[in-house]
């Protein structure tokens, strides 16, 4: 029974612990994970004692949250699966080190009300009684010799839990808890330290026996004929074939050891990719990892001289068996060595020629083989998709000489010395100054395009181990090679999808071409999230889901639906639509985002359905993305006749001229937001944009500037009914830009156009402009006001209207 079952078995304490919870809006999340939160937090071997401790365990548990919430994505349940994406979203709203505490203080009163409620005493011993400090072996940190880690104590055998035994389960470490249900446990990287050092002090053992074994090997050799000879022989031939047997099951451990740390480096690096999309990345885990490979590079070093030792106890002619596993020593030690060279700073996945970037491989190992002592060199060559497959699944031999041959393009400044910071002992070689020069491409099938072409930086280098020759070699995250910023969008797309949904062990750069919703729904909402700083309300998603339906309604988001093909009775994809309004929020109206001023997805029936149910009725307003034309944002708002009025929609060439906040400042008609929070009340539009709106200046008297010669002039927005009565139906009613110009009034019923809208194709500006014509016919002569209005004319090419 998990705790939360106990606690909800007395209703006093679920409504307190529910009320707890509540405070930061995670008692949905308890309750959804409720045995996997106890299992996970009850299972800290450590209590974090500082700062920096507490931050590093609360990131990961953040990271393990959000997998385990993935792993939920394939259920059959609709439900359960807008479930997991308000979940998703709520952990982007909180900050790890607040979610992290604020569950552990949870889990601790609970355990203490169980207590009072002596419910404890009839639940086992399944609950250890202190879950949060279980060992008081200390934490072992730094950077211990090799010697040392050999007199580790049995002081740091696996903490056991109370009632459970050993938390490691080597044997089967796969094994699914029952708690759990869908997917194995992790490994806790600090669990793996502590099996290591267990296998090593148990090889200690091993290695004190064949000590005794040479030597007494020494002592039949230097003796004289006995007795007792041939019984002394056959007894070490006995011992060495004990010994044998003892290696034999400590590289099957270390084998084992040393899978559960390539899992977790894995991990990592399909953490990274996700990262690619603004996912959350504890990078700092990287240094826990290496701490692995640093261990078990010890242990494989020990027993590989081990071996050695033992293979000079020649008491039979030939040992095939120690033979062979001195050859699966060595190779396990050079597997190690190349696993370790990894990306650690990975390139831009959108990559523009002549354009510089850098990233920076490291080295695992540290300086266990002193390899730092004579720092190699690390080159750097881009690899198509094509050439990355044939490499990885042929297993080519890499050859020094011949690699640059393979390369799809050419790279400056692509080599770079490794270096070692004796301070974190991080083994790196940095790429601060690369530029790609020129590229290869495949050539296109079908509807292929430039930007769907995947490429990868492929590092490497050559460096001796124990006198044989080891080359290592990574390659980076696929990055998409553009030429010009209008592939941008495109590229994105691409890299966005492969850096959601690759599998973490694939062939180079295989990738589905069809997800569930649910799958794509979390991977648009954490771009999103990371690019704006506000997460996609469920509403938002469900909207999003409208727009990549077609005729038939499925589960399934493929590739062509999501950048492909046009949305229906659209000329553009739905990427580049969502792609086009994530970079217009970013760079135009980021804060009202953030402070939730902007409803941004929803339909238009929807918005005027919601508006006219407003409380507060006429000149009640939201913002909502526009569908029909791309980066753009309007406004609906009921009128004066309690109808809903749409603006025509805003882009980012409008807000260069006036911003947002501006906007909506001059529109009288606009009094109450709407709120995007369906249990919020609307909100006064100054209260909701007032910090947004720019500082304007006072109105001044009419002078003509005697050194330009011009007359300011300010722009302000209004919209023209036109005897309209405000009516959704027929064309939306256009928000345009008006400008006072000396004394002419706004009252004149005069609408001037800005730069970006006063073009010799637009009629309204015709008549605009033939309008300005007319006044500077009948205007006094020397009026300060003709010059500024013919130099407009003059500006905009309507030269017709002058002269």
């Amino acid at each position: 029974m998990s705790l939360w079952k106990r606690i909800s078995s007395h209703v006093d304490c679920e409504q307190r612990m529910a009320a707890y919870y509540e405070e930061k809006g995670l008692l949905e999340l308890r309750l959804c994970l409720a045995p996997w939160i106890e299992d996970r937090i009850m299972s800290e071997q450590i209590t974090p004692n500082t700062t920096d401790q507490l931050e590093r365990v609360a990131l990961k548990f953040n990271e393990d949250l959000q997998q385990k919430l993935l792993s939920t994505r394939t259920a059959s349940d609709q439900a359960l699966k807008f479930r997991v994406v308000e979940l998703c979203a709520l952990i982007q709203r909180i900050s790890a080190v607040e979610l992290y505490t604020h569950l552990r203080s949870g889990l601790q009163k609970e355990l203490q009300l169980v207590t009072e409620k002596s419910v404890a005493a009839t639940a086992g011993q399944s609950m250890p009684l202190n879950p949060y400090n279980m060992n008081n072996t200390p934490m072992v940190t730094g950077y211990m010799d090799p010697s040392e880690l050999l007199a580790v104590s049995n002081s740091c055998n696996p903490p056991v839990v109370q009632g459970i035994g050993p938390i490691h389960n080597v044997q089967n470490p796969g094994i699914a808890s029952p708690a759990l249900g869908m997917v194995p446990p992790k490994v806790e990287l600090y669990d793996v330290q502590h099996q290591i050092m267990q296998a090593l002090n148990d090889f200690g053992n091993c290695a004190n026996a064949l000590k005794l074994l040479v030597q007494n090997y020494g002592y039949m050799l230097n003796s004289t004929s006995s007795p007792n000879a041939e019984a002394a022989y056959r007894s070490l031939i006995d011992e060495k074939a004990a010994i044998v047997l003892t290696m034999r099951r400590s590289f099957m451990y270390y084998e084992t050891l040393h899978e559960l740390v390539i899992n977790e480096l894995k991990n990592w690096r399909h953490q990274q990719a996700q990262a690619g999309n603004g996912a959350p990345f504890n990078e700092g885990s990287l240094d826990d990892i290496q701490r692995c490979f640093e261990m078990l590079e010890t242990f494989i070093a020990h027993m590989l001289a081990a071996v050695k030792e033992l293979m000079r106890v020649r008491l039979v002619t030939e040992e095939p068996e120690l033979t062979h596993l001195l050859e699966q020593v060595q190779n396990a030690q050079k597997n190690l060595v190349c696993s370790a060279f990894i990306v650690d700073k990975q390139p831009p996945q959108v990559m523009k020629t002549n354009t510089r970037f850098a990233a920076s491989v490291r080295w695992l190992i540290g300086s266990q083989l002193g390899i730092h002592n004579n720092p190699p060199t690390v080159e750097c060559i881009i690899m198509s998709e094509i050439q990355s497959q044939r490499f990885v699944t042929r297993n080519t031999q890499m050859d020094n000489s011949s690699l640059s041959g393979q390369s799809s393009g050419e790279i400056q400044n692509a080599s770079s010395t490794m270096e070692y910071q004796q301070n974190n002992h991080v083994f790196s070689a940095s790429f601060r100054n690369m530029q790609l020069k020129k590229i290869k491409r495949a050539e296109k099938k079908g509807t292929e395009s430039v930007m769907d072409e995947k490429f990868a930086l492929f590092f490497y280098t050559t460096t001796t181990v124990n006198d044989f020759q080891i080359r290592v070699w990574t390659l980076s995250l696929p990055v998409v090679v553009i030429v010009h910023g209008n592939q941008e969008p495109q590229s994105w797309a691409t890299i966005t999808w492969d850096n959601a949904f690759a599998e973490i062990v694939r062939d180079p750069f295989m990738i589905t071409d069809r997800v569930t919703w649910a799958q794509l729904s979390v991977a648009l909402n954490i771009k999103f999230g990371s690019c704006t700083g506000r997460s996609l309300t469920i509403d938002n998603l469900d909207f999003l889901y409208e727009k990549l339906q077609r005729e038939e309604r499925s589960e399934y988001i493929t590739w062509n639906q999501f950048c492909k093909e046009p949305m229906p009775d659209r000329s553009f994809t739905f990427w580049e639509w969502f792609f086009a309004i994530m970079k217009l929020t970013k760079d135009h109206m980021l804060g009202m985002w953030k402070a939730g001023c902007i409803m941004g997805f929803i339909n238009k029936a929807k918005a005027q359905d919601d508006l006219l149910r407003s409380v507060y009725g006429i000149g009640t307003f939201l913002l909502r993305f526009s569908d029909s034309e791309l980066g753009g944002v309007t406004i609906a708002y009921v009128n004066e006749n309690g109808l809903v009025t749409m603006l025509a929609p805003w882009t980012a060439r409008d807000f260069q001229v006036l911003n947002l906040a501006d906007r909506i400042r001059d529109l009288d008609v606009l009094c109450w937001l709407h709120p995007s929070d369906r249990n919020a009340s609307p909100v006064k539009r100054d209260v909701a944009f007032g910090e947004f709106y720019s500082k304007r200046q006072e109105p001044e008297p009419l002078v003509l500037d005697p050194v330009t010669g011009y007359v300011k002039s300010t722009l302000h927005v209004h919209v023209c009914s036109n005897g309209d009565n405000g009516s959704t139906s027929g064309t939306p009613h256009h928000a345009q830009e008006s400008m006072q110009l000396g004394n002419i009034s706004p009252q004149s019923g005069i609408t001037f156009y800005s730069p970006t809208r006063l073009e010799e194709s637009d009629s309204d500006a015709s008549e605009t402009a033939e309008a300005l014509a007319s006044i500077v016919k009948s205007a006094q002569p020397n009026d300060p006001v003709i010059s500024e209005i013919t130099e407009a004319l003059l500006t905009y090419n309507y030269r017709q209207y002058v002269y």
